[in-house]
C-alpha cells in the first residue's frame, strides 16, 4: 500500500531519489538541530538534509534535475530546514505514509519560487491563507533571489517595473512633472509605485510579508517602494488576478508580495556602482547579518544607495521646443526678456542685450511673442539618498509556541533642479519707475517674465520617513495553526518647492517707486537689486502624514479528510485604522508664510472584517483516476466594514485539475474593490466653478464659452470590479527543463474613481466619447446657481445668458472600463556543456481595454493608445551557468502604440532594449555560496533612445513618453558581494 501511493505521487517521474535512515535514528532527533549543507544540487542537499534530520525524502530525479538548493546553516527544526533548503526552487514537500515527497508546488510553484512562510514553518503562498496551498486557480509571478541578482537592477522599483504586466505610468521619479494622467501628479516626492495593468497604482495592493504598509501620495495614493531595501528581499510574489475575497480593498489588479530574507545565516557585504553614459552617477552599499540559536534566529540588514541626478541638457528630447523633432514650439510665454501685453491686448516683444533700465516703446517689437523653454536648465529626475534597516527575530518561547517581529525604517531624500511650475504675470502699475506702455495708454501692462535668473532655478527639494513594524504570536494545536498579530506603520513626507516668486511681496515691489528698491520686468534678469530679489523669493511646502494600525487573528489547519487528501480552511477577523494628515506652508500666495492644515479631509477610517477560505481536494494521490490526477477546489469569502462607506462582501472561486502528470489546467472567479483614498473623499472643500472657452468645431468663431468644473465631487463610493481567468501550466516529463503557462484574463472595472479635465480641451472637439461630462444648452437655473456659488471664478466676465455648456472635470466616479488579454511564460533550461542554459520569453498581450467615461457614453477600445498600456509587452531571457559562473541577456520590447493628444494623431514606435549581466564567483569552498561574487551589469547595452513622442501638458512638453520608456540611456554597473 505504501509502495502505491508513493508511486503515485513519483508519476511524472522516469526516476527517484529514495533517502532512508533507521527508524530509531529518526525518532532520536530533537526538536532543534544544526545544519550546515550548502547551496549545490538539490539531489545531493536533499541526501545531505536526510542524513541530518533522520527523515525519509523521496524526489523524482525530473523534478530535481537542474535545481540548486539554498545554504542552510544553523540550528532548525526539522521542517523549517527543509522549507528554506528549497526556497527558490518552485519545489514543496508533502507527507506520504511518513515520507517526505517533494513534487512540484501546486499552482503557484510552477511560477514562484520559494514558499517558505515569514520563520520558515509551513509553506504560504501569496494568494492562499492557507498553509501548504497556493492561490488554487490564480496565476503567480515569482522573482526569487537568484532572478534577483541575475537581473542585474539595483532596486525594488526596477524589478518590478520590468515585469511584462506592469505600466510605467502612475507614480515614479520618471513620470512626476512630466504628466499628472494615470494618479502621476498624486506624489511630490519622487516615490515609486507598481501600477499591475494600467489599472492605477492605489489598485494594486503592496504587501511586506504579507502586511500592508503605510502609504504615500496625496490622501494614500501608493505604496512606495523606493524605500525597500533589495538586499533584503529573499523573493517577490506578483498575484495578477483580484484577492479582495482573501486580502481586503485594493487588490483588484493584483497583489505584489514582498518576502523579505528572515531565514538568512550569515553575512553578506555589497557594494555597486555605476553610471548612465556618466551623466548620472549610482552608488550602493549594503550589509546583511543572519544567525541562528537553539530556539531564535534574528536577522538585520542595512542598505545605502544614492543616485545622481539627470540634467535634461544631456538628453536631445528633453526638451519644449520639438521643431527637430518634427513636432511644435512649446516652449513657454514666460521668458527673460519678456513680453508685453497692453491694455489694448496687443502684445510686444522686449528686445534683449539690455537690462531694462532704458527701454524705450520704439525698441519693443510688436506682433512677436518671447519664449523660453523651462524645461532646459531642469534635471530629468533628482538626485535620490535612500537609509534603509531592517530587522527581524524569532525565538520559541515554547516547543509549540513562537514569537515573531520585524521593522523595517528608511529615509530618502531628494533634490532636483526643477523646471518652474509657479508662473507669475507680473502687473506693473504706472507708478513703477521702469514703467513702458507700448500704447501710450498710460494704464498698467502685463509682462510675461521668467524671474529664473533673478532667483535661480527652482529647486525642489525634500524628506520621506517611514517606518513599518510587526509582531506575531503563533501557536501551535496539533495540526492547526493559531496567529495574533499586529502591525503598525507611518509614512511621514515633505516637500518644498524653493526659488518661487511671491505674488503679494512682487506686487509691493512692483508698485514701488524707488529705483534702487523697486523690481524691473523689462530687462533680461540681471540688473535688479539683491535685497529686492530676496524680497520676493518664496516658496511652497507640503507635508503628509499617513498612519496605519493592524490587527488580526487567524487559524489554519485540517478539517477532515477526503479521498481526494485533506480539506483544509483558513479563517481570520482582522482589524484596521488608517488616518491622514496634510499641512502646507504657502509662501507664495501671502506677505507673510500662511501655514495650515488641509480642510476637509475625513477623520480616521476603521476597517473590521472578517473571511474564510476553504481548499477540498476532490481528486489527489490516493483516489486518482485516468484524467484525473489531481482536482482542487478552493471557496474564499470576505466581508468589510468601513466607517466611511459602509459593508462590502468579496467572493472567490478557483480551481486547478491535472489530468496528467506535467500537465495542469485552472480558473478562478471573483471580485474585488479599491476603497477611495482620503483626498478623493473630500467633496466640493476643494473645487472651483470657471467661466472658459474651449475649442467647438460647431461653432463659427471655433471656440465656445462655458462653465467648467474642477476639483471634487461629493459622495465618492469605492470601485468595484469582477475578475476571472483561465490557463494552463505545463512541464511534460519527457522534456526535463521545459515549462510552459499561459493565462487569459477579464477584468471588468466598475465606478473607477477619476477625471476627465486633463482633456477639457477636447470635450466639444469629440462630443461623442465626452458626452457623460457634458451638459449641453444647460437651463439658465442651473447656470445661475453656479453663478450664484461661493466656488465661482468669471476670469471672461461673462453673462448668464453667454454659457452654451458645462464641462465636468471633477473627480468623481466616473468611468467602467473592462480590459481582457493574456499573460504568457515559455522557459527551457537544460544541462549544456557542464552547465545550466536558460532561455525563456514572458509577455502580455492586451486584446482590448474596453473604456465608457459614463453610463450611457460610447466604449472605447484605448488599448495601444498615449496614457494606455500597449498591445504587446515582452521581456525575453537567455543564460548560462556553470559553478560560480553565470552570463545573462534580456530583451525588452514595448510595442508601438498611438498618440492621440497629437494633432493629427501620431504613431509612436516600438522601443527594445538589451540588457546583459556577467558574474564569476571568487573563493569560497566548493560547493559553497561563500566568497566573492563579481557583477557587471549593463541596462539598455545599445543606448536606444525612446522613441519620440510628442507630449503636451498645461505647463510644458516633453519629446518622450515617461510611462513607456525611460531617459536613463546605457547604464553600466559594476558589484561586488562578498558572502561570509
Amino acid at each position: 500500500m505504501k509502495y502505491k501511493s508513493l508511486a503515485a505521487m513519483l508519476s511524472v517521474g522516469t526516476a527517484a531519489i529514495a533517502i532512508q535512515v533507521p527508524a530509531v535514528q529518526a525518532q532520536a532527533q530533537p526538536t532543534q538541530q544544526s545544519y550546515n549543507i550548502a547551496a549545490q544540487d538539490l539531489g545531493t542537499a536533499l541526501q545531505l538534509y536526510s542524513r541530518a534530520s533522520g527523515r525519509e525524502v523521496i524526489a523524482s530525479s525530473s523534478v530535481v534535475q537542474g535545481k540548486r538548493s539554498a545554504r542552510v546553516q544553523g540550528r532548525y527544526k526539522a521542517d523549517a530546514a527543509l522549507s528554506h533548503l528549497l526556497s527558490g526552487t518552485g519545489l514543496v514537500a508533502e507527507l506520504v505514509d511518513g515520507a517526505l515527497v517533494i513534487r512540484e508546488g501546486n499552482v503557484a510553484a510552477e511560477e514562484a519560487g520559494s514558499t517558505e512562510a515569514q520563520g520558515g514553518e509551513a509553506i504560504v503562498v501569496t494568494g492562499s491563507r492557507i498553509r501548504g496551498a497556493g492561490p488554487v486557480g490564480s496565476p503567480v509571478v515569482s522573482i526569487d533571489r537568484e532572478a534577483i541578482e541575475k537581473s542585474g537592477y539595483g532596486s525594488v522599483q526596477q524589478l518590478l517595473q520590468s515585469l511584462p504586466q506592469a505600466l510605467g505610468g502612475g507614480v515614479t521619479e520618471t513620470t512626476l512633472g512630466a504628466t499628472t494622467r494615470n494618479g502621476a501628479g498624486s506624489d511630490a516626492t519622487y516615490g515609486s509605485g507598481i501600477n499591475l495593468r494600467g489599472l492605477g497604482n492605489s489598485s494594486t495592493l503592496v504587501l511586506i510579508d504579507g502586511t500592508r504598509p503605510a502609504l504615500g501620495g496625496l490622501g494614500g495614493a501608493f505604496a512606495d517602494i523606493s524605500l525597500i531595501p533589495v538586499t533584503a528581499v529573499e523573493r517577490i510574489e506578483v498575484l495578477t488576478d483580484g484577492a479582495s475575497a482573501i486580502y481586503g480593498a485594493d487588490a483588484v489588479a493584483g497583489v505584489v508580495n514582498l518576502r523579505l530574507r528572515n531565514r538568512f545565516e550569515g553575512a553578506e557585504t555589497l557594494l555597486r556602482a555605476g553610471t548612465s553614459d556618466g551623466d548620472m552617477t549610482d552608488l550602493q552599499f549594503s550589509q546583511i547579518f543572519g544567525k541562528s540559536w537553539d530556539g531564535g534566529h534574528v536577522m538585520i540588514a542595512y542598505q545605502f544607495s544614492e543616485r545622481g541626478a539627470l540634467a535634461a541638457a544631456k538628453r536631445d528630447y528633453a526638451r519644449e521646443d520639438l521643431r527637430p523633432f518634427g513636432g511644435g514650439d512649446y516652449r513657454s510665454l514666460f521668458a527673460a526678456p519678456g513680453t508685453i501685453t497692453a491694455a489694448d491686448g496687443r502684445i510686444f516683444a522686449i528686445p534683449a542685450g539690455q537690462d531694462g533700465t532704458a527701454l524705450d516703446p520704439s525698441d519693443l517689437l510688436a506682433g512677436v511673442q518671447n519664449r523660453h523653454d523651462n524645461r532646459a536648465a531642469s534635471d530629468l529626475v533628482p538626485r535620490q539618498r535612500v537609509h534603509s534597516l531592517y530587522a527581524s527575530g524569532e525565538v520559541d518561547i515554547t516547543d509549540t509556541l513562537t514569537f515573531r517581529a520585524n521593522i523595517l525604517a528608511a529615509e530618502r531624500r531628494y533634490r532636483q533642479q526643477g523646471k518652474t511650475d509657479f508662473f507669475r504675470t507680473a502687473v506693473v502699475p504706472v507708478s513703477n519707475p521702469f514703467y513702458v506702455d507700448p500704447i501710450g495708454s498710460n494704464e498698467p501692462v502685463s509682462v510675461a517674465y521668467d524671474f529664473t535668473k533673478d532667483l535661480g532655478s527652482q529647486i525642489n527639494h525634500g524628506r520621506v520617513w517611514a517606518i513599518s513594524a510587526a509582531t506575531l504570536l503563533e501557536q501551535q494545536i496539533g495540526a492547526w495553526r493559531v496567529q495574533f498579530g499586529g502591525n503598525y506603520g507611518r509614512q511621514r513626507s515633505r516637500a518644498s518647492f524653493d526659488n518661487a516668486v511671491n505674488s503679494a511681496r512682487l506686487r509691493a515691489a512692483l508698485a514701488d517707486t524707488n529705483p534702487a528698491t523697486a523690481f524691473n520686468v523689462f530687462g533680461d534678469g540681471t540688473a535688479n537689486n539683491p535685497a529686492t530679489i530676496d524680497s520676493i523669493r518664496g516658496s511652497y511646502t507640503t507635508i503628509d502624514t499617513f498612519d496605519n494600525w493592524s490587527a488580526a487573528l487567524r487559524a489554519d489547519g485540517p478539517l477532515f479528510r477526503l479521498p481526494g487528501g485533506e480539506v483544509r480552511v483558513a479563517a481570520g477577523a482582522e482589524y484596521r485604522r488608517e488616518a491622514y494628515d496634510y499641512f502646507t506652508i504657502n509662501d507664495i500666495s501671502f506677505a507673510a508664510p500662511d501655514a495650515a492644515p488641509f480642510f476637509g479631509l475625513p477623520g480616521p477610517r476603521s476597517v473590521k472584517s472578517i473571511y474564510a477560505e476553504l481548499l477540498v481536494p476532490i481528486f489527489g494521490a490516493d483516489n486518482e483516476v485516468p484524467g484525473f490526477r489531481k482536482l482542487d477546489l478552493t471557496l474564499a469569502g470576505r466581508i468589510e466594514d468601513y466607517n466611511q462607506f459602509g459593508r462590502t462582501e468579496n467572493p472567490k472561486l478557483g480551481l486547478r485539475w491535472e489530468p496528467v502528470g506535467g500537465i495542469a489546467l485552472r480558473a478562478s472567479y471573483g471580485t474585488s474593490f479599491r476603497a477611495p483614498l482620503f483626498s478623493e473623499l473630500i467633496g466640493e472643500t476643494v473645487a472651483f466653478y470657471t467661466t472658459l472657452q474651449v475649442p467647438d468645431p460647431t461653432r463659427p468663431s471655433g471656440v465656445a464659452n462655458v462653465i467648467g468644473l474642477f476639483g471634487y465631487a461629493p459622495n465618492v463610493q469605492p470601485e468595484t470590479a469582477t475578475t476571472w481567468t483561465a490557463g494552463f501550466d505545463i512541464a511534460p516529463p519527457s522534456i526535463p527543463g521545459l515549462k510552459a503557462s499561459l493565462t487569459y484574463y477579464d477584468v471588468d472595472y466598475r465606478d473607477r474613481i477619476g477625471s476627465a479635465s486633463e482633456d477639457y480641451l477636447r470635450f466639444l472637439v469629440d462630443r461623442e466619447s465626452f458626452a457623460g461630462v457634458v451638459t449641453e444648452n444647460p437651463a439658465p437655473g442651473l447656470v445661475q446657481g453656479y453663478f450664484n456659488s461661493p466656488l465661482f471664478f468669471n476670469p471672461f466676465g461673462f453673462a448668464p445668458g453667454d454659457i452654451s455648456a458645462i464641462l465636468d472635470g471633477r473627480t468623481r466616479n466616473l468611468s467602467a472600463e473592462r480590459q481582457r488579454g493574456i499573460d504568457f511564460d515559455l522557459g527551457y533550461a537544460p544541462e549544456l556543456a557542464g552547465g545550466t542554459l536558460n532561455l525563456g520569453i514572458a509577455g502580455t498581450h492586451i486584446f482590448s481595454i474596453k473604456r465608457q467615461l459614463t453610463e450611457g457614453a460610447p466604449s472605447v477600445d484605448v488599448v495601444g493608445l498615449y496614457a494606455s498600456p500597449a498591445k504587446w509587452r515582452l521581456r525575453g531571457r537567455a543564460g548560462w551557468s556553470k559553478g560560480g559562473f553565470s552570463a545573462n541577456a534580456f530583451v525588452n520590447y514595448i510595442d508601438r502604440y498611438t498618440n492621440q493628444t497629437a494633432l493629427p494623431a501620431a504613431r509612436v514606435t516600438s522601443w527594445t532594449t538589451v540588457d546583459a549581466s556577467l558574474s564569476q564567483r571568487v573563493g569560497g569552498d566548493a560547493g559553497s555560496d561563500r566568497g566573492l561574487t563579481l557583477s557587471l551589469n549593463i541596462q539598455n547595452l545599445f543606448d536606444r533612445d525612446p522613441p519620440f513622442a510628442e507630449l503636451q501638458s498645461s505647463i510644458s512638453a516633453l519629446g518622450y513618453d515617461p510611462e513607456k520608456a525611460n531617459p536613463y540611456g546605457r547604464t553600466v554597473a559594476i558589484q561586488a558581494v562578498i558572502r561570509w
